[in-house]
């Protein structure tokens, strides 16, 4: 096998939130083909322990570089003193610098695959045996402080506004450098040609996958809920775009739904849900449950999965794998961004308010809603065995790789 040396913004295990999948199945794959050598950041000290798992699916060496995320947010405020941006700062670490550059001298690795753009000022720097560099940057990053840019006020939106041009700048130059530059959808890579020309035939994408065997509608689950029908929302709590999104639903659109049907509930299942996340609590009929072991329970008894989030870039696994999981979604067009197009699906995708609580409610109806539901998530299930299967698109990344 020859070796091959992969660095990732955080530990790749487990794979239970939308970062770590992709890079989890990324990782896994590549290790059939490659001796592989892993560099990756642990920002959350119950991963160390998973690092003993991720060695043992590695053949090469690995580093894990502990990074403290207070700490890491005031050394990266030194991006202020010059043009870089704050993200390159925050992910600045000697060891990592010197474990890879020990690596690099001493077994002349022939192919280097970076997971998103933080590791990559890693392996900026040229060496004699040219190695081969690909990157995979998920989404264009960059876009998601523009649009942070655009909801915040004040000091904040200067500061988001400026990271939005500085990681830009530095997505660009990443490019430059590298053979290939991969993204999560075709839309993500045709906006990142319209932003960096320069490297525009040097720029393509795969897209993610999901488990269906894991995820199957066909599997008994117990039931987590109480009686009444339930939407369900999942995904990490502390992320913006999810926060911002489910406080939305819950203050536009909740209401008109709990005025036509009283008994429906509102679950919100993710791990590390943020203090205005946990209010919604005191609101009638929503639930805030928090990181649970397995998140199939939480679909497989909910009539209907939701996302309605008004920031989002690239595929959203938590889409992927309710419609793995036979549910109907309801999402706004950021959440179906990057997926791909399909006419009976995308019939249920809005923004409105006044039509996302029609459609929640007709998929709610006492009458033919069950049918209806049971109908559209039949569908869904089908998209994604047809399109999203791991085996299937990560050959794209080999055959870069190779090229």
């Amino acid at each position: 096998m020859e070796d091959l040396l992969f660095l990732c913004h955080r530990i790749p295990y487990p794979p239970n939130k939308g970062d770590k999948v992709r890079s989890y199945h990324l990782l896994r794959f590549l290790s059939r083909y490659y001796r592989v050598h892993v560099g990756a950041f642990i920002d959350n000290p119950t991963d160390w322990d998973h690092a003993k798992i991720l060695q043992q699916l590695c053949t090469g060496e690995t580093y894990w570089a502990g990074i403290r995320p207070k700490m890491a947010k005031l050394l990266a405020l030194r991006g202020f003193l010059g043009c870089q941006s704050l993200t390159y700062h925050y992910y600045a670490h000697g060891g990592m610098q010197r474990w890879v550059d020990g690596l690099m001298e001493r077994l002349k690795i022939p192919r280097i695959l970076v997971y998103s753009a933080a590791p990559s000022r890693f392996v900026l720097k040229p060496w004699p045996h040219q190695p081969r560099r690909v990157i995979d940057f998920v989404d264009v990053d960059s876009e998601k402080w523009s649009a942070y840019a655009q909801v915040s006020r004040g000091f904040m939106n200067a500061v988001h506004a400026r990271e939005a041009r500085t990681l830009q700048a530095w997505e660009r130059t990443i490019a430059s450098h590298f053979d290939a530059s991969l993204f999560v959808s075709a839309a993500e890579a045709e906006l990142f040609q319209h932003l960096a020309p320069e490297a525009a035939d040097r720029i393509g994408y795969w897209e993610n996958g999901v488990d269906s065997v894991f995820f199957n509608p066909q599997e008994s689950f117990p039931n987590p809920y109480g009686p009444g029908e339930t939407l369900v929302f999942t995904g990490a709590m502390d992320y913006l775009p999810n926060v911002q999104g489910i406080i939305w639903f819950a203050e536009r659109i909740f209401g008109m739904i709990r005025h036509k049907s009283p008994s429906t509930r509102l679950a919100i299942v993710g791990a590390r849900p943020h203090g205005s996340v946990r209010r919604l609590a005191k609101q009638e009929g929503i639930e805030v449950v928090g990181a649970v072991d397995d998140i199939r329970p939480y679909l497989a008894h909910a009539r209907v999965a939701i996302a309605p989030l008004t920031i989002a870039r690239g595929i959203q696994n938590k889409v992927l794998e309710a419609m793995a999981m036979g549910k109907p979604v309801i999402a706004t067009p950021h959440a179906m961004e990057g997926i791909r197009y399909q006419t009976q699906l995308h019939h249920w995708v809005t923004d409105k308010p006044e039509l996302f609580a029609h459609y929640a409610l007709k998929l709610l109806d006492p009458k033919d809603g069950f049918k209806r539901a049971q109908d559209y998530g039949q569908i869904g299930r089908d998209f994604v065995l047809e399109n999203y299967q791991w085996e299937t698109n990560l050959h794209k990344v080999l055959e870069i790789l190779e090229a």
